[in-house]
């Protein structure tokens, strides 16, 4: 079993429930969820004029492959609804792969860790909720957490 960390996130429809049925779906497809952040309500990274967003983070544990793990995150969204139209643009639900055990990997369609995980309030705030030893890019995630500018996010209630 490999422990790697997922970034959700929506902001289409009922973004919330969303993100509960795709984590259902994930489980159902092998994995299992080991820790699950609270959500948070974001504002718009990259095209602002959208809605906010919802994020969360996941730790699961698998034993599908980096590749499977993405063709089912991806077919997960598709099954949601996702439609890749536009860059930073509204989604039904978003799931990215943070990190992947410790595996570095670098090829078209699959970058890990997430280039740009440390630079995301939306990632670094729910990742650090269940992971803050976490060490990528030798950071370790609760200490970039702390210094992240957090203006705009929320934790939302149960």
């Amino acid at each position: 079993m490999t422990r790697a960390y997922l970034g959700l996130g929506g902001n289409i429809g009922d973004v919330r429930a969303t993100l509960a049925a795709a984590l259902r779906r994930l489980e159902e497809s092998g994995a299992r969820v080991a820790a699950r952040s609270a959500d948070y309500e974001t504002p718009p990274w990259g095209k602002l004029d959208q809605p906010a967003y919802v994020n969360a983070c996941v730790a699961i544990d698998t034993a599908l492959s980096a590749d499977e793990l993405l063709a089912t995150v991806l077919k997960i969204e598709q099954e949601f609804g996702r439609r890749r139209t536009e860059k930073w643009g509204p989604r039904t639900v978003d799931i990215d792969i943070l990190t992947y055990g410790d595996e570095t990997i670098d090829r078209p369609g699959l970058v890990v860790p997430h280039p740009y995980m440390l630079e995301r309030a939306f990632v670094v705030v729910p990742l650090a909720e269940i992971a803050p030893d976490l060490v990528v890019k030798g950071e370790r995630v609760g200490d970039v957490s702390a210094r992240v500018e957090r203006e705009g996010i929320r934790r939302l209630a149960d």
